[in-house]
């Protein structure tokens, strides 16, 4: 078994206009005093990181992770949610999605869809320049729309839209595998990828691709009912990331798994702090230690109550408490009897 890494901090919700939260420098030391030891970095804001740059000059990265070791901070990750989900886009979300990417190709959503191809061909590229093996992300939606069927889905609906997705995935994955990077899909509502059967589909249809793996998100998975701790057994194998993030369902008479259109903080599922919501952390650190994971535990907040500061001074030792320093030998070693095989057999009476 191996330790989990942590500490750590995804920015991307902590970013703003005013200090310490506008600029790298002071974001980072803000987090590292509270005592986190990586960040995981939103690779579409050009405050904490030049994508482009990051792909094409060792420097610029040697520079940027020197920077951050001297504040005590790894790079853990980068993300590219925006980007993405980018990659397919139902045309009802063509408006909205326009503000994932510059000007230049809003309206135009081919000419969108080859920006967010670039920008993750330089995500993986900076990767592997910064050293890192894991990447994380959406993987768009095209027929999430159609999730309830009613009317009825036309025949074979979801099977085309999952071998476009994986048609459109399958060479920006081969270029992850290139450098070396795995790109793991947040499995969330709102993306085609959203639970363990529907990312078996996607494999299946890209062949059972090594680079397509997952960042574990427990909260997307409470608030759909779905046994998350089962499905570390199923799928341990393609955990390579994971998002520390809480989330409580109290379902009531008016509201169910769908809560209606109302907002965050009124819905039956909800996403909280660390430790204020129903996630069993201790059962999921316990699975994914046993299960080698030896990547890092990143906090990402969304809380619809309690305040961002908050959550993350709170954050960084609810994680570190969890983290499991795995056993280097077995409790009852002291009565070992050593291995040999004549005293086997004699135990055997054979």
């Amino acid at each position: 078994m191996k330790t989990i890494k942590g500490p750590a901090i995804f920015l991307a919700q902590f970013m703003g206009d005013e200090a310490p939260f506008n600029s790298l420098d002071t974001i980072a030391d803000y987090m590292a005093n509270l005592g986190y030891k990586g960040i995981q970095l939103p690779a579409w804001d050009s405050r904490v990181i030049d994508l482009q740059k990051a792909a094409e000059s060792q420097t610029y990265c040697d520079e940027l992770k020197g920077k951050l070791k001297d504040k005590g901070l790894e790079i853990t990750e980068l993300s590219t949610h925006l980007q993405g989900q980018l990659i397919a886009s139902h045309p009802a979300y063509n408006t909205m999605y326009d503000a994932f990417a510059p000007a230049a190709v809003h309206g135009d959503e081919p000419a969108r869809r080859q920006w967010a191809e670039q920008q993750l061909r330089w995500g993986a590229k900076a990767s592997q320049n910064l050293g890192l093996t894991s990447h994380v992300g959406f993987s768009g939606a095209l027929a999430w729309p159609f999730l309830y069927p009613w009317p009825q889905r036309p025949s074979g609906l979801i099977e085309t839209a999952f071998k476009e997705l994986a048609n459109r995935w399958k060479p920006i994955l081969n270029y992850y595998d290139e450098c070396g990077v795995d790109y793991c899909y947040e499995l969330h509502p709102g993306e085609d990828l959203f639970d363990g059967s529907t990312f078996e589909m996607f494999v299946d249809y890209l062949g059972g691709h090594s680079r397509a793996c997952i960042n574990y998100d427990p909260s997307h998975f409470i608030l759909q009912h779905l046994d998350y701790l089962a499905f570390i057994d199923l799928y341990h194998d393609r955990i390579k990331a994971f998002h520390v993030k809480d989330a409580e369902f109290n379902p009531s008479g008016k509201q169910g798994v769908y809560s209606g259109y109302a907002g965050w903080a009124d819905r039956a599922g909800r996403f909280r702090s660390l430790g204020d919501g129903q996630v069993d952390f201790k059962g999921i650190f316990s699975k994914l230690s046993q299960y080698d994971y030896d990547s890092w535990a990143v906090l990402e907040w969304e809380c619809c109550v309690k305040s961002s500061e908050q959550g993350a001074a709170e954050g960084a030792p609810f994680i570190k408490n969890h983290i499991i320093e795995v056993a280097t030998r077995a409790f009852d070693d002291f009565a070992a009897t050593g291995a040999d095989e004549a005293v086997n057999r004699r135990v055997l009476g054979i």
